[in-house]
């Protein structure tokens, strides 16, 4: 950079305490920063700039105590590269998270799955996927996956594990066959095709109630012992006029369940067209139709999130229904032994009213011990604290503690932005892609 004399200007080199710290020491200083502040860290001066882009600051960075999760933001309205949001939830405030280069193809991807300090991206006409750090801006681009059989619709995109991290990719015609293909960036390859078997909820996945003889089951699947396994994800009524984002298409909530062997058992979670929530054990490769939450009459919307541990060790269904002039949304959680569900959080009435005739619907994805509920709604109307229909929230599971998020002024000339859904990552530099 140069003055008006036409001279190069030299960047200030920090000085005081920090100027005179070893360089390993000071690559400790710098990994402990808050996350935001990796953005603006090379424009400091030469010598943060250099240890940024050391190896050993990398690793000091991934000896950082656990982040906050970040929550990227998604909104159905187009919005540039430069645009893209994601909520601090450490903070409680907003962020600019990088989309990846330009090595992503063009029209611009989705963002379609997370697993922890990375992103999956995948291009909606050819379907090409892109793994990205949100924090760095670093991508990768995935070798194309085996041909799927002829016929075989993609249902869910699940991505587990981070170094290395897994990509499965669940096909095939419901109710009777699946089928998935898996990503190993540690090869570097896709495995074969491989089949899923039916069966009925065990241990190993998030329920033990008995499913029902698969032949009796109908169309609608209604099991003969008079078992529904169909999870309506917005009501007949609602069907047809609310329509999930783009981005949530083929979402997979990932939970890991104790290990074998060492390694963590993964058990993704989805919903299908109709709003049958079906778990598919990779490990095992089989896959389970769950018990719905509320009788067929009710209306309601409803979303499946992964929470605990590592990438997850809880399935929950957050619920979004209507009953006695009023709305609730709940947190619900199926207990194996005992065959039924149970609630673990509620809103408070006097926020979940809001969305009462409403027909919204819920987009929910969870990290740690927090959920993220966005509520949108086919009503026109914007913040639900002025009477109006959509909003995003966060939900603290031990303490059943529910706040709003405050509102975001991203949109284009500023004008406050409507989020439909979000992607959670724990924000580090050192996420390799």
């Amino acid at each position: 950079m140069a003055d008006r004399s036409g001279k190069k200007r030299r960047k200030c080199e920090p000085s005081g305490p920090l100027g005179q710290l070893h360089e390993d020491m000071l690559e400790r200083v710098l990994a402990r920063l808050p996350p935001a502040a990796f953005f603006r860290l090379r424009g400091v001066c030469r010598r943060w700039s250099d240890a940024s882009r050391s190896p050993s600051f990398l690793a000091a960075c991934a000896r950082a105590p656990a982040r906050d999760p970040w929550f990227l933001m998604l909104s159905d309205n187009e919005q540039p590269r430069s645009a893209a949001v994601a909520f601090e939830a450490g903070e409680g405030a907003w962020a600019w998270a990088r989309r990846a280069d330009a090595a992503i193809p063009e029209p611009e991807p989705v963002p379609v799955a997370a697993a922890g300090g990375l992103l999956l991206y995948r291009a909606p006409d050819t379907g090409a996927l892109t793994v990205a750090n949100p924090l760095t801006g670093a991508s990768r681009s995935l070798p194309p996956p085996p041909l799927a059989p002829p016929g075989a619709r993609l249902h869910a995109v699940a991505m587990y594990g981070e170094s290395p991290y897994h990509v499965v990719l669940i096909l095939g015609e419901l109710p009777d066959t699946l089928s998935m293909a898996k990503f190993d960036s540690s090869t570097n390859a896709w495995e074969d095709i491989a089949p899923l078997s039916r069966t009925k909820p065990d241990s190993s996945l998030p329920a033990d109630a008995d499913a029902g003889d698969e032949d009796e089951d109908d169309e609608d699947g209604v099991g003969g012992d008079g078992n529904v396994y169909f999870l309506s994800k917005t009501g007949d009524i609602m069907a047809s006029t609310v329509q999930r984002s783009a981005s949530r298409q083929h979402y997979a909530a990932v939970t890991l369940n104790g290990s074998r062997g060492g390694d963590p058992e993964p058990v993704a979670h989805f919903l299908t067209d109709s709003g049958a929530v079906v778990a598919c054990d990779i490990s095992r490769r089989v896959f389970a139709e769950l018990p719905r939450v509320l009788p067929a009459s009710f209306e309601y919307s409803l979303d499946v999130v992964a929470c605990g541990g590592g990438g997850g060790a809880r399935a929950l269904v957050v619920v979004l229904s209507e009953l006695m002039e009023t709305a609730s949304l709940r947190v619900w959680e199926f207990v194996g032994g005992d065959g039924e569900w149970r609630q673990v959080a509620a809103m408070p009435p006097a926020m979940s009213h809001a969305f009462y005739g409403k027909k919204a619907d819920v987009n929910c994805v969870g990290h740690g011990g927090r959920v993220m509920v966005c509520v949108s709604s086919s009503s026109v109307g914007g913040g639900v604290g002025e009477g109006e229909s959509s909003g995003c929230f966060v939900c603290d599971l031990g303490s059943n503690r529910w706040e709003e998020l405050p509102r975001c002024g991203a949109g284009a000339e500023g004008e406050v932005a409507d989020f439909v859904a979000a992607f959670s990552f724990e924000p580090r530099m050192e996420a390799a892609v």
